[in-house]
């Protein structure tokens, strides 16, 4: 019994904000952005909530899956920027879905959450607990940013992906998985009291590069494939400096890296759903490729999953 990716599906809220605009906001330059972290904009939500951006994205994929919602047997919903305390998000995708009788819940693993989530999912199909599952990743992080805080404010925007995982009596698509967490590290990337994000980059720049790349190499042994099999690499898009750092550290070539945080920033557990969304649609990834994903994100979590789409 395997696990195979059916369906993918994006929501990208229509505005804009350009590192120009930032400009305006704060003491910042474009030449400053982009040369530190390689964003060049990133899209707000106005009058968007979480609920929605998830919804709409959830619909693509399962139209994509050519699924109806009521087929499905769990949603899984990763943000670390709920719509409210409670209940979860899920559940309000749940209901706006009108998936009855599909159970939901929501996890918090910060940038780790959408590769937590799918390792979730990829157990309950494996246990024979679910047969699909709809997998989501959402976030409305301008929401969480102190607009006055230059370094936090130009890194983050909203969006949300989502994919549909089936049973398959085939190869399962998920090879291998592996998670972490250490919560001893939480100073360097959390919300304080007044839930705006804090960061400490110097420092986070060191953990992140060397744990992505020592979880990548244990997935690869784990599933007995070479770093020069991979096909693509989709990172957490939080830093072209830490993307291009571990690229190197794996030795594998910058062509065989996704990157789009130009376009859309830092978006926390909706960034590997909507990189791998844009990588297939844009011709990067084709069936029976092997597709190595890895994030790390506050907590400190971090993990990375290696499938052959």
């Amino acid at each position: 019994m395997g696990t195979k990716i059916i369906g993918t599906g994006v929501y990208l809220p229509k505005n804009v904000l350009t590192n120009f605009d930032l400009e305006k906001i704060v003491d910042t330059s474009d030449e400053w952005i982009t040369t530190r972290t390689g964003i060049k904009e990133r899209r707000i939500a106005k009058e968007e909530t979480i609920t929605y951006m998830a919804t709409q994205a959830a619909k693509e994929a399962l139209r994509e899956a050519n699924l109806s919602p009521e087929e499905l047997d769990l949603i899984i919903l990763a943000t670390l920027t709920p719509q409210k305390r409670f209940p979860s998000t899920a559940c309000l995708v749940q209901a706006q879905l009108k998936a009855k009788g599909v159970y939901a819940f929501d996890i918090s693993a910060a940038c780790s959450g959408f590769i937590y989530a799918l390792d979730i999912a990829d157990s309950f199909i494996k246990s024979g607990k679910a047969k699909n599952v709809l997998v989501i990743g959402a976030e409305k992080l301008s929401e969480a940013v102190d607009w006055e805080d230059r370094s936090t404010c130009v890194l983050f925007g909203d969006g949300a992906g989502a994919v549909v995982v089936t049973r398959s009596e085939d190869k399962s698509d998920i090879l291998a998985t592996r998670m972490y967490a250490e919560g001893s590290l939480e100073e360097l990337l959390h919300a304080d009291n007044c839930g705006y994000i804090r960061m400490k980059g110097r420092e986070l720049f060191k953990v992140a590069v060397r744990s992505m790349e020592e979880v990548c190499r244990e997935v690869l042994e784990k599933a007995g494939v070479k770093p020069e099999e991979v096909s693509l690499v989709i990172p957490h898009q939080a830093n072209v400096r830490i993307i291009n750092a571990l690229a190197e550290k794996l030795n594998i070539p910058k062509e065989k890296v996704f990157v789009n945080i130009q376009k859309y920033g830092n978006t926390s557990a909706a960034s590997i759903p909507i990189a791998l969304h844009e990588a297939i649609k844009e011709g990067k990834v084709k069936r029976g490729d092997l597709i190595l994903m890895t994030a790390m994100g506050g907590g400190l979590t971090w993990g990375a999953v290696l499938l052959r789409y």
